[in-house]
């Protein structure tokens, strides 16, 4: 049962950048699995999710948009006692540009007066990277996910 569960299976960590630019184009990261038990995982699933926050208190409106996506279909068997197995990844991504991103790419001298609206409206992004992996005779995914600094 607590294998069906996950409770003793494997677990996920990521290795990220502290910060990246939204316009690079790709994320490089690894994915850390490790398990007190012998188990084998059938696929991963990886996503960027920008959080865009704007208004204020009451009126605050939050929008969540997937920037990209990277499913890897490998077999990765990962041993029992905690020996890490390490999976590197390149995730794709294209970023969304807000209304006030776009007025400002149009002139230099606009950029300022974006600035300014991005400030009167507090608006803002945080990004996130999730991780699933799907393991052979387990129930419930693994599931990790981590905040990363964009610029």
């Amino acid at each position: 049962m607590k294998q069906w569960l996950g409770i003793e299976g494997i677990k996920l960590e990521l290795e990220l950048p502290t910060r990246f630019s939204v316009n690079q184009g790709t994320l490089e990261g690894t994915v850390r699995m490790y398990s007190k038990n012998a188990q084998t995982v059938s696929g991963l699933r990886l996503v960027l999710i920008e959080k865009y926050t704007r208004g204020r208190d009451a009126e605050q409106l939050v929008d969540e948009y997937l920037l990209g996506e990277l499913i890897i279909r490998d077999e990765i068997s990962v041993p029992a006692e905690g020996e890490v197995v390490e999976v590197p990844f390149s995730l794709p991504f294209a970023p969304m540009e807000s209304e006030v991103d776009e007025f400002a790419n149009k002139n230099i001298l606009f950029k300022g007066l974006a600035w300014v609206a991005r400030k009167t409206r507090n608006a803002a992004s945080e990004y996130r990277v999730e991780a699933e992996a799907k393991v052979k005779g387990v129930g419930l995914s693994p599931f990790v996910q981590e905040v990363i600094g964009g610029e």
